[in-house]
């Protein structure tokens, strides 16, 4: 099992906080690439962005992306409620069943999910359209539930049927 140094109230807050930037940041075109990862992602993967290590914000995402900001063209490790690194980059998939329009945040986005335990979270600058990749395959065209949902089965974070929403049990697989 895998645990996160932090509370489950803290992986929902940061799950909000991650979904809330990635629709902000899909309405204004602003490309991301957000690495959910769960163990420890390879260090050379890690050492080669900046090390943040802050709690995960809508916030900092968005000013990280920022297309003015020198960090925005890599990805971001995010793991627990924690943005590890950003300006991070990711081996390019090398798959030939990846849609030929979709470009190298795609491209990165997927490969780094044939060999590593991660969910990707990409936002498309030209369509704002929102994707995740996990296991070497992508989908497109996520909205805020979806993305939220995703992420908290990722997490292994499941409501309990007729508990009511505060009882979250974490669910592993």
């Amino acid at each position: 099992t895998t645990e996160y140094d932090c509370s489950d109230e803290e992986l929902n807050a940061a799950i909000s906080e991650i979904v809330r930037a990635s629709l902000n940041m899909a309405k204004k075109d602003v490309g991301a690439l957000i690495v959910i990862t769960p163990e420890h992602i390879p260090v050379h993967i890690k050492e080669s962005g900046t090390k943040l290590d802050a709690v995960v914000s809508g916030g900092l995402l968005e000013s990280i992306f920022n297309t003015k900001a020198p960090l925005h063209d890599g990805a971001v490790l995010v793991r627990g409620n924690r943005i590890m690194a950003a300006g991070c980059f990711l081996p390019l998939t090398q798959s030939l069943e990846v849609d030929k329009e979709l470009g190298t945040r795609h491209r990165a986005a997927i490969g780094v999910t044939e060999t590593n335990n991660v969910l990707t979270i990409i936002v498309s600058e030209e369509t704002g359209v929102i994707s995740v990749a996990r296991r070497g395959e992508i989908k497109r065209y996520y909205d805020s539930e979806m993305l939220t949902d995703e992420l908290k089965e990722f997490y292994g974070l499941k409501a309990i049927a007729g508990a009511g929403a505060k009882k979250i049990k974490r669910v592993r697989k």
